[in-house]
């Protein structure tokens, strides 16, 4: 049984997950709090614009997105998805794990096998 936290939470990352993978920089701004902490195997940022920053850059490089599960607590989810790149990388399986406080996302944590992208890392944005 889903609670409205529940609910609430889901709306909240699932409009930033949509958001950013549109490329829409703004309205994935919208579901972030402050403070923002970003962890992923090549990116870690303090603070909201720091994280937006390096969107464009990656959407770039997208072809699609595969939800694959969702799990959505009262101040955390949890999102297993494939990322389709036009690199050559291919198909990435990733987990981004949230934390919510207030509504808003205040923590990304971004897993994914970041062994693939090691020929590309010069020329990844960070």
């Amino acid at each position: 049984m889903t609670t409205t936290a529940q609910e609430q939470t889901r709306r909240t990352v699932r409009g930033y997950h949509e958001a950013r993978f549109r490329g829409e920089v703004s309205a994935a701004a919208a579901h972030l709090g402050e403070p923002f902490r970003f962890q992923s195997p090549f990116i870690t940022s303090d603070d909201r614009t720091g994280h937006l920053a390096t969107l464009p850059g990656f959407v770039s490089i997208v072809t699609g997105v595969e939800l694959i599960s969702e799990l959505y607590g009262e101040v955390e989810a949890t999102l297993v998805y494939d990322v389709h790149t036009a690199t050559p990388v291919g198909t990435q399986r990733t987990a981004e794990h949230f934390r919510l406080d207030g509504g808003k996302i205040v923590s990304i944590m971004l897993l994914f096998d970041a062994s693939p992208w090691q020929p590309m890392k010069a020329q990844i944005e960070l």
